[in-house]
């Protein structure tokens, strides 16, 4: 389906949606079976007869997931003369990691920086043996579903700017630098795809309207920490501000800028005056639009894949129904290797007692009491709390140490880490006057106190907040 590449004419809905071409790869070099048993010391016939097997392919040290998966994906591409910027979407199906948080499909963009296709949604699907299944069924649904054509800008790159390579280990090596440039070029390329769609939108329903920073209600964004947040928006003004083809310096927002007006965005990321410039200019925009989706950020931190939402979360709560009701929201989506989206909600109309967002916004209304019972410790204590899971979390028959007090009402913890690594999980009541719920644990077939299915709930026809389509 279409990536990067110019869409001319709008097609019928897809229909017999499935697959026209595999490609299949496997190591150049296998073992014997019937020369491994005699190998290893065991009956003859184990491996050829018990288990059915007469070869064994097996990678050497200059083989793992991400050199099989860019092999595989070329030769796809190669074989059946595809090119890199007709591709929308690619999704890895694997079951195993080479590294914590950096995904294989950052890696594999890298066969695509010639076509200038970083347009390509998708992600890595992760789940032993069955994650290619499903990441065929996601295919699948893209294509069948307007997402393949849907109103948002993505930008995947490969770079190490932010990634876990030592599997024991709960941290991340950084290079800060990279990362913030990551971060700030990802945002500039996927606001230019949004806006080109937009407009391409527009036009088709007969205006000649230029979308600008004023046409979302509110701007949400991935927040490592605040300070990058507000030094997006001001990012995103620069953006119109150099797109802009006959920009007002004399008065509004770009007062004053004309000294940027030639500026290379590539040239600008660690740019202090440009940076002070565009946040200056940018200061009112960011007080209407985006300072109370910070609530959450400025309070508790980056919480990695959750950030954005939170910042979701936080306008939500931040904002009365009337106050949301009709407005668009745009969404900027960041993670670090690299993977990017920018996209926007529509807010329902309807906001009267009762309604989906009035139900919705009430929910969310007790962010700041839930954030303010919190206990406050000693930044000693956390120290040590850090050093703790630092020691432990990769341990087997382990109980851990820390306090369930604390814990709010109905937190899910850990309990113990059996001798197999097998981790199970009791809930704090509700009501503090009643007993902890069963521990949950899965033993490889067999499964101890196994929690009832999740009911099904109807699909809702209306909903409070939908992303936006462009067809």
């Amino acid at each position: 389906m279409p990536g990067s590449a110019q869409i001319s004419y709008m097609g019928p809905w897809p229909k017999d949606v499935g697959i026209i071409a595999l490609e299949l790869y496997f190591p150049s070099h296998f073992v014997d079976q019937a020369e491994l048993e005699q190998y290893d010391g065991v009956a003859a016939g184990k491996y050829t007869v018990g288990l059915g097997q007469a070869r064994m392919g097996f990678c050497s040290d200059r083989e793992d997931i991400n050199s099989l998966c860019l092999t595989v994906v070329q030769r796809l591409m190669e074989r059946n003369g595809l090119s890199y910027d007709s591709i929308g979407r690619l999704e890895v199906g694997t079951e195993t990691i080479i590294d914590k948080s950096k995904s294989v499909k950052t890696v594999i963009m890298q066969l695509f920086e010639d076509s200038g296709n970083t347009d390509v949604e998708g992600i890595d699907t992760t789940n032993a043996c069955y994650g290619g299944t499903a990441a065929l069924f996601n295919a699948v649904n893209w294509v069948e579903s307007s997402s393949w054509d849907g109103l948002r800008g993505t930008h995947m790159q490969h770079a190490y700017d932010f990634y876990k390579p030592d599997l024991m280990s709960e941290y991340p090596v950084v290079d800060g630098k990279l990362s913030i440039e990551c971060y700030l070029s990802a945002l500039d390329r996927c606001y230019s795809v949004y806006r080109n769609k937009i407009h391409t939108q527009w036009q088709r329903e007969g205006s000649d309207q230029r979308f600008s920073l004023e046409d979302f209600g509110f701007l949400v964004f991935h927040s490592p920490y605040c300070k990058l947040v507000q030094k997006s928006v001001a990012r995103l003004m620069l953006n119109d501000f150099l797109n802009h083809p006959n920009p007002n310096t004399e008065t509004g927002p770009f007062t004053g800028l004309d000294a940027f007006r030639d500026v290379k965005p590539e040239e600008t990321y660690f740019d202090r005056d440009v940076e002070k410039a565009f946040m200056k200019a940018s200061a009112d925009l960011f007080e209407r639009k985006t300072k109370t989706s910070l609530l959450i950020s400025n309070q508790n931190g980056n919480m990695y894949t959750p950030s954005v939402y939170g910042c979701l979360a936080s306008v939500i709560a931040e904002h009365s129904p009337s106050q949301l009701a009709g407005q668009r929201i745009g969404v900027f989506s960041y993670g670090s290797g690299f993977a990017a989206s920018l996209y926007s909600l529509k807010v329902t109309q309807d906001h009267t007692p009762g309604s989906a967002l009035d139900k919705l916004v009430s929910s969310l209304s007790d962010l700041g009491v839930r954030l303010d019972s919190r206990k406050k410790v000693a930044p000693a204590v956390f120290s040590d709390s850090m050093k703790l899971r630092e020691d432990t979390h990769h341990l087997a028959s382990y109980v851990p140490r820390g306090s369930v007090d604390d814990l709010f009402p109905g937190t899910w913890y850990l309990t113990r880490v059996d001798e197999k690594h097998r981790r199970e999980y009791s809930r704090r009541p509700l009501d503090d006057d009643l007993p902890a719920e069963p521990e949950l644990v899965c033993l490889g077939a067999a499964a101890q106190h196994i929690p009832s299915p999740v009911k099904k709930m109807p699909r809702i026809p209306a909903t409070t907040t939908a992303p936006e389509a462009s067809s």
